[in-house]
């Protein structure tokens, strides 16, 4: 069985976590938990497009705020 995360004609999810971390994940595959859906179907090409313009930084959300704070 080939990867899903791979599959270019696969129909995609975008995740987050609390950490504001985002993760691509095959529709076809159930919702990790702390994780939450926040672009519903799309492809993969459009789910990758998505996490470039919404995930801009890369650090974990806590480290931002501990990092504002100083």
């Amino acid at each position: 069985m080939s990867n899903p995360f791979d599959n270019e004609d696969g129909t995609f999810l975008v995740l987050t976590n609390h950490e504001n971390q985002h993760s691509l994940w095959p529709a076809a595959i159930d919702v990790p938990a702390g994780w939450h859906v926040v672009k519903e179907s799309d492809t993969r090409s459009a789910c990758l497009s998505y996490i470039e313009q919404h995930w801009t930084d890369l650090r974990p959300a806590g480290l931002i705020a501990q990092t504002a704070r100083h």
